[in-house]
């Protein structure tokens, strides 16, 4: 792979998790704040990415996939999100920030498997070439944490004003962007495009006890995310959200060493 294409698929990997860092950890706080949201309504408007993760897939592949350009699909939904979170930052009503926040989840979760879909596209060996440029996503998700501390908006609609800029900046980028088209030509059964086959990797046992450790992992992931930040605030802790980013910078770490740990100790005892 080409030294300017593995630089330009960098550069939007940091985009895009800038951007979801910039308003996804701060958000309870917010609520709470200036909404004077409750526990239940930050929870549920946390819950409207989890509904929006569960509906992407069915988008991506029966409309993305079939029809459109991935990058060209990632700049409208980009620029419609900035929209979206510029919104957020003006609604003054929890039910009205709840339906903004779940139409923005529902515009930004396809543009995460849209941009590994465009980065596998121009890759020769995803082993080796995906971790450090998905790293970079992970940078941008630390970098918004540090920016948000340095600026002094952590308790501010500022956070959603910026996440708001650098997501339509990602949309425009994103139309220049390697060209990656759509790969089915053929119709497809209804099972295949709703994702219903892959039902059958349940019958795999490595599978399934991945998956039900998955499910238990993202349990209290979902509390830290919701709740932390807010927490942390009211107990009378300075740039929270710079500080929360060293869980990200650990993970930065992990996705460096998988190919490593993979080569050396397998993928079996490293799991």
């Amino acid at each position: 792979m080409k030294t300017k294409t593995t630089i330009v698929l960098s550069s939007m990997m940091f985009l895009q998790y800038y951007i979801w860092g910039s308003w996804y950890v701060t958000m309870g706080t917010f609520m709470s704040k200036y909404l004077g949201s409750t526990g239940i309504q930050i929870g549920a408007a946390y819950s409207a990415l989890a509904i929006a993760t569960m509906i992407s897939p069915f988008f991506v592949g029966m409309v993305a996939d079939r029809f459109f350009a991935a990058q060209k699909v990632m700049g409208v939904l980009h620029v419609l999100g900035g929209i979206l979170l510029f919104m957020a930052s003006r609604i003054t009503t929890n039910g009205a920030f709840y339906w903004i926040i779940l139409f923005y989840s529902l515009a930004y979760m396809p543009t995460i498997a849209l941009s590994n879909s465009v980065a596998f596209r121009q890759m020769t060996d995803i082993g080796k070439q995906f971790p450090p440029i998905r790293v970079f996503g992970t940078v941008g998700w630390v970098i918004s944490g540090f920016m948000i501390s340095l600026l002094g908006i952590e308790q501010t609609p500022l956070t959603f004003y910026m996440a708001a800029i650098v997501s339509v900046a990602l949309g425009l980028y994103s139309f220049f962007l390697p060209d990656t088209p759509p790969q089915e030509t053929s119709a497809s059964s209804a099972k295949s495009v709703m994702g219903i086959d892959a039902l059958v990797l349940f019958k795999d046992k490595p599978y399934l006890i991945f998956f039900i450790a998955a499910i238990f992992v993202c349990i209290p992931l979902s509390f830290y995310f919701g709740f932390a930040n807010l927490y942390l605030n009211q107990s009378g802790m300075q740039n929270t959200a710079g500080k929360m980013v060293m869980g990200q910078i650990s993970e930065a770490l992990f996705i460096l060493a998988i190919p490593f740990l993979f080569n050396r100790i397998g993928v079996k005892k490293c799991c």
